[in-house]
This record gives structure tokens, C-alpha cells and sequence, in this order.
């Protein structure tokens, strides 16, 4: 006996919206200056992702059977570090931990290329472009001349892919989601300190699991 659909009229919808809730861990890709020991005392430099969360609403424009066109602005909270092994004058190495902080209003643009419907159930891919831009910026604030803090710009744009699946439930359209999140720009605000002079780019890169309800 086939089973039965909920919600089957549901993608015949022109547009639907939406929010969705996740979690998220950030981090940093980093392009150092060759022979970056050079600089000041610095021999080691890494990036250790944290996690934070995000939550956002949901705005979905149907373009035919397996394509829909989304817009999902979302504010994003997080957190990565930057771990630095210095050199001191009596050659000794500390190591140095710099942490930061951004709060990320989002505005994704996303194409959503769905599967077949299997009864209650639909896989998908998304890829899209996102325009993001940090609240928690420190590039415009003065600096404390007790403690050196890492300074980012607060504009990004990224490129993002993703695969998801879609559940059918008697009365909304529940969705989970993974995807990353690559950042184009340079987000390193440089000054002359041994924390940024060896960088040569600091780009975001930011793992995604979320769960939509539609």
C-alpha cells in the first residue's frame, strides 16, 4: 500500500518562507609570508576554529520542479583563535593565543537544485554567494596599549556549497543542512606588530549544520 504524502501540494507554491536554527564553527584560512620567522621573532602561527551559532529567517522563490531561488539573512555568532609561537629576547618561546570574535549579519543568495520527491522525503544541493558583514569588527575601534588585538575588516564576501534533505511533516516542511562557506576577501586589518606582519591574507572559511523549518 504506497504511503501517504503530507504536504502535497506543498512545492506547488510560488514562494514560502521560513526560518531556520544551527550551529557553526569558524575559522581562518592563512597565507603566510614566506620564511615568515623573519618577521619579528614569529616561528609558528595556526588557526583553531571554535563554535557558535546562527539563526535566521527564510524567504524561498520557486523557479521550476527541482530549482528554487533563496534568501536567507542570518545572523551568525562565533569565535576562532590565532595561535602564535614567539621568540623572546633571552630565546625563549611562549606561545601566544589571540582570540576572535565576530557577530555576522548574512545575506545569502542561494540556488536550491532539489531531487525526486520519494513520498516525504526530497535530498538537494545548494550553491549560492553570501555578503556578509561583522558587527563585532574591532578595525574602526582604538586600540587598548595594554593588550595588542587582532583587527579584522568588517566586509565579506564568500562562495557557499551545501547538500541537504527535506522531510515532509503532517504540517510543516522540516530540512537539515550541511554546508561551507569560502571567503574571497582579505579580512586582516594590518598593523605594524608581530601578530599581522606575517600574514599575507586572512580569509574566512566557516562550517554550517542547519535545521529549517518551512
Amino acid at each position: 500500500m504506497p504511503k501517504v504524502q503530507n504536504l502535497p501540494k506543498y512545492d506547488r507554491k510560488p514562494y514560502h518562507f521560513g526560518f531556520l536554527l544551527g550551529a557553526n564553527t569558524m575559522d581562518f584560512v592563512i597565507k603566510s609570508y614566506k620564511n615568515f620567522n623573519n618577521y619579528d621573532s614569529l616561528y609558528v602561527l595556526e588557526s583553531s576554529p571554535k563554535f557558535g551559532f546562527n539563526i535566521g529567517i527564510i524567504a524561498d522563490l520557486t523557479l521550476g520542479k527541482y530549482f528554487n531561488l533563496r534568501f536567507l539573512p542570518t545572523l551568525s555568532f562565533g569565535e576562532r583563535t590565532l595561535n602564535y609561537k614567539i621568540k623572546n629576547s633571552t630565546q625563549v618561546f611562549y606561545d601566544v593565543t589571540k582570540r576572535v570574535e565576530s557577530t555576522y549579519l548574512d545575506f545569502p543568495l542561494i540556488f536550491k537544485f532539489k531531487s525526486a520527491r520519494l513520498n516525504n522525503f526530497r535530498a538537494y544541493v545548494t550553491t549560492g554567494a553570501k555578503y556578509s558583514f561583522d558587527l563585532a569588527s574591532l578595525a574602526k575601534k582604538n586600540e587598548n596599549p595594554d593588550e595588542i588585538v587582532i583587527k579584522l575588516k568588517p566586509h565579506d564576501i564568500s562562495f557557499e556549497l551545501g547538500v541537504g534533505f527535506d522531510f515532509y511533516t503532517i504540517y510543516f516542511k522540516f530540512g537539515m543542512q550541511i554546508q561551507m562557506s569560502y571567503g574571497i576577501l582579505n579580512l586582516l586589518k594590518r598593523e605594524n606588530n608581530v601578530f599581522t606582519n606575517s600574514i599575507a591574507r586572512l580569509n574566512s572559511k566557516i562550517f554550517q549544520l542547519s535545521f529549517t523549518f518551512e
